[in-house]
């Protein structure tokens, strides 16, 4: 995990050490078979923005966490810092290196055009021999440089790939070796059990995974000792004319195995946006290609349908199958989809803007985009780059969502729609959910091409759809409707995942437009989810308000983790943390299949979560989530490793001399209550003994010779334990 040297006060607020030794026992796994990219990768996006960007939005300083040590300083720090960051980078190694779910970068679109511009005697110069194919040997040179380009030695076996497909059964045919770490042949699934379907959600979900770890990874620079290099504009891994100089002794990326994903990662990226413009562009009966410098929808569609089926066949052993052809068998177009592609083309644009110089990070990706390794952008060579692609592929997307999916008589997007003899032909639903994210990515759109002529247009869309979304899908009790059809009315059904959605954009709308409406509305939604779905004496979400049992979903999850994050940066409720440290303990970490090292593993359930070690998980299953688990609360049993919990405060805190410090205990039992530094060094034992049932009280005095700091009191007993964080002035 990247570590980050920021630090601000933790908000004040009783923090818990939620144990989870038995916190599983009422979910129940129902489907390991079925692995559905877009929903797992959506999933992976929002528990990604709820991990380390969250921790220090809430003043966290990540230096302080341990992936060894669970739970320090504290349980909200640990679920968002170390396990909501490392279970998405979990899920996106396991998507783009590991599983191979997709097209081989072998066969993608830089690889054989530089394939086909090389020599012959590019044949056998990185294999053991001529085996009549180039473009074995280009991606080998290419990987190779790439790891000299961040001072790293490449991991063996990968598979890269440059396109998702939709579904498939992440049971792996084989035991894991134990070097599947840095070996990954082990961790292939079985490619006769995947749907080789191409799906325009599934790969803008993973393209927006590999934008939220590229430039992650490639916003800093290291030397060959792995000590961060400050990008200054000056400090460069660059020669004079942006080629790689190893004589700098600065590498690309924060350390060397970022250096070298974060490239990687980005190389898939533009290959993936490539493929898809070239390759996936359908005009109602053909797919091709569609220029985004010419493109004009009013002079013909053409859009990315739903589902495109595609057939390979081996080239020789020892090499990936080969693309041989594809086949749309549903040639409609999905809102989610789209949206979902243009969430990561717009990233992917942010990233690579030659104008924006705006932070450390952006200096230090202008090494990455000029020219070594990736193109730089048409404005300095005359040839499109990396830049000019996302951004007219940004602008194609934005164009195609506009005229298929905005019906402007009714002021809202529909779900679906379809081209019936070369015309329009718009559906008359529009589901929350889609409402809700298209919101998020309207912010977005307009964010990235202010001072265009599309300059407005985002904002407009986004103020009519809240408006639709709180005018025709909000209950007369706050609840939000899963969909709305037009000329009929709302449906009859809510759930989590629409009033999640909700939420999710309203919040959205309010930070694009400054109408103080949209905040209001969100933040009643937000009220109304804690007050009618939470179930806090058990710490999980209800997904259907009329079902005794909760049916979650990586989807489902991943939405209602994007609600509660932006309630509480947005709609500034102090609770939602908390209250997603115990949904995360409870139903992310119950659904999570396997895990390893960077969330604390080493074997034999080492960290006490539950969660098998990788090379021991008794399906052979890797480190994804559960395609659907269920919680039955009417039925369960109380939990007791929750009923137990024991709250721990101070006051005066901040305090100079004398604080005293409350407990509240469920039945009389041995305490030890301990005072820790920052770093985790114990400073003083301040009581081991036994106490009463109920309210307690001790003062921690004589604190003199203590220097004024941070520090943390920890109480453990029997029952359960609690840390509490306190200042000495």
């Amino acid at each position: 995990m990247k570590k980050k040297n920021y630090f601000g006060l933790i908000p004040a607020l009783m923090i818990l050490l939620i144990s989870i030794s038995s916190g599983f026992s009422q979910l129940t796994i129902t489907n390991t078979t079925d692995y559905k990219t877009m929903e797992q990768m959506l999933l992976a996006n929002e528990i990604n923005e709820s991990g380390e960007p969250w921790a220090e939005a809430l003043g966290y300083n990540l230096d302080d966490l341990d992936p060894m040590i669970p739970n320090q300083p504290d349980s909200i720090s640990y679920t968002l810092g170390i396990e909501a960051y490392e279970y998405s980078r979990y899920q996106l190694g396991t998507v783009i290196s590991r599983s191979g779910i997709g097209l081989h970068m072998m066969w993608s679109p830089m690889i054989r055009q530089m394939a086909s511009m090389a020599p012959d005697g590019m044949d056998g110069k990185f294999t053991p021999t001529a085996n009549g194919f180039k473009e074995d040997d280009v991606l080998i040179g290419m990987i190779m440089q790439l790891g000299r380009n961040a001072h790293f030695i490449p991991f063996k076996n990968p598979w890269p790939q440059f396109a998702e497909f939709i579904q498939g059964d992440p049971h792996l045919p084989q035991d894991i070796a134990s070097d599947f770490a840095t070996d990954f042949k082990t961790l292939r699934w079985d490619r006769s059990k995947m749907v080789k379907t191409l799906n325009p959600g599934a790969m803008g979900q993973a393209l927006m995974k590999q934008y939220l770890w590229a430039q992650d990874m490639l916003g800093s620079f290291h030397d060959e000792n792995e000590n961060e290099v400050v990008p200054d504009g000056i400090s460069t891994p660059d020669s004079i004319n942006g080629k790689f100089d190893p004589s700098n002794n600065i590498f690309i990326g924060g350390d060397n195995a970022d250096g070298f994903i974060g490239q990687v990662l980005t190389a898939e990226a533009i290959n993936k946006v490539l493929f898809t413009i070239n390759k996936l562009a359908f005009d109602g009966s053909s797919l091709g290609a569609v220029n985004p410098a010419t493109y004009n929808p009013a002079d013909g569609i053409k859009y990315f349908p739903h589902k495109i089926a595609i057939s390979e066949g081996m080239v020789m052993t020892g090499m990936p199958p080969r693309l041989n052809g594809m086949e749309v068998t549903d040639k409609s177009s999905h809102l989610f989809d789209q949206l979902s592609l243009l969430w990561g083309t717009l990233n992917f644009r942010n990233m690579m803007n030659p104008a924006d110089s705006s932070d450390e990070a952006h200096v230090a990706y202008k090494s990455v985009f000029d020219g070594d390794p990736f193109p730089a952008p048409m404005a300095q060579t005359g040839v499109p780059g990396p830049f000019d692609l996302m951004m007219g592929t940004s602008k194609v997307l934005f164009m195609n969502i506009a005229a298929m999916h905005f019906d402007p008589a009714n002021k809202t997007f529909v779900d679906i729609s379809e081209l019936d003899n070369g015309s329009i032909k718009k559906g008359n639903i529009i589901s929350a959910v889609s409402a809700g994210y298209i919101l998020v990515i309207l912010k977005k759109m307009e964010e990235e091409f202010h001072g265009t002529p599309i300059e407005g247009k985002p904002a407009q869309l986004a103020m009519a759809q809240a408006n639709f979304l709180i005018n025709n899908l909000k209950s007369e009790t706050g609840d939000y409707y899963n969909f709305f059809k037009l000329g009929d009315g709302h449906s009859e059904g809510t759930s989590l995942s629409a009033i999640s959605s909700a939420i999710r954009g309203l919040y959205a709308a309010y930070e694009l437009t400054g109408n103080s409406k949209f905040l209001d509305e969100a933040n009643n939604a937000y009220k109304f989810l804690i007050a009618n779905y939470y179930v806090p004496s058990k710490y999980i979400f209800k997904t259907n308000l009329k079902n005794g049992k909760a049916i979650y979903t990586p989807f489902n999850v991943a939405v209602v983790t994007g609600a509660l994050r932006e309630a509480n940066l947005v709609g500034n409720f102090a609770n939602s943390p908390e209250i997603y440290t115990g949904f995360s303990k409870i139903v992310i970490n119950g659904m999570q299949l396997s895990e390893a090292g960077p969330t604390g593993e080493t074997g034999g359930d080492s960290d006490g979560d539950g969660i098998p070690f990788i090379p021991e998980q008794a399906e052979k299953l890797p480190p994804v989530l559960a395609n659907q688990a269920v919680y039955d609360f009417l039925n369960a049993t109380y939990d007791p490793a929750f009923a137990n919990q024991v709250s721990l405060t101070n006051s005066p805190n901040p305090f100079t001399n004398e604080t005293v410090i409350t407990f509240n205990l469920t039945e009389r039992t041995n305490v030890n209550l301990s005072l820790f530094n920052i770093n985790g060094t114990k400073i003083r034992t301040i009581t081991d003994s036994e106490f009463n049932k109920g309210i307690n009280k001790i003062s921690l005095i004589n604190v003199d010779n203590i220097p004024t700091g941070i520090y943390f009191i920890k109480l453990k007993t029997n029952k359960g334990n609690a840390i509490h964080k306190l200042i000495i002035e």
